[in-house]
């Protein structure tokens, strides 16, 4: 596997793997990624917002077999989110979520001090990689959110200071 920043050429590819997964999970309601409207053009939504970058793993093949992003939250220029962490099920398993997570988390310390995610409760492999990374639960969403129909919220700090 070989993690890169996502190109146009694998928008749709990357789409397919989130709708799928969330619907897998019967979370394709509002609220959710499921919706979003950059969801089809990730590549160009990412390169034109500030301090944001999306990655995506590719097999052997150079396929797109999942992929991470990191975004500023809200107006607080010291937080940002990680963004659409999904991975497609033949490549769950093999520690692919970690890799993305590093070279997310190591993008978001030269930009921020605190990352944010929202999530579900249901989703209990990622809860899991969130606690192992260092993640702290909230009790509620912070004042921005667009997801609102998550019900796990989680921050950490990525540098000391501010």
């Amino acid at each position: 596997m070989h993690i890169r920043e996502i190109m146009e050429k694998d928008n749709q590819t990357m789409e397919q793997i989130i709708k799928q997964s969330l619907e897998s999970f019967s979370l394709n309601i509002p609220g959710t990624a499921y919706f979003d409207p950059q969801l089809g053009k990730l590549a160009q939504f990412y390169q034109e917002e500030p301090k944001a970058k999306y990655w995506v793993a590719v097999n052997s093949a150079d396929q797109v077999v999942g992929g991470v992003g990191i975004g500023p939250f809200g107006d607080d220029e010291n937080v940002c989110e990680l963004q659409k962490l999904y991975i497609s099920p033949e490549a769950q398993g093999k520690g692919l979520s970690k890799q993305l997570m590093t070279v997310a988390l190591d993008f978001a310390k030269t930009h921020y001090t605190y990352c944010y995610l929202e999530t579900f409760k249901r989703l209990e492999a990622a809860n899991h990689l969130y606690n192992m990374f260092g993640f702290e639960e909230l009790s509620q969403p912070l004042e921005g959110t667009e997801h609102n129909a998550c019900d796990s919220w989680y921050i950490k700090q990525l540098s000391v200071g501010v």
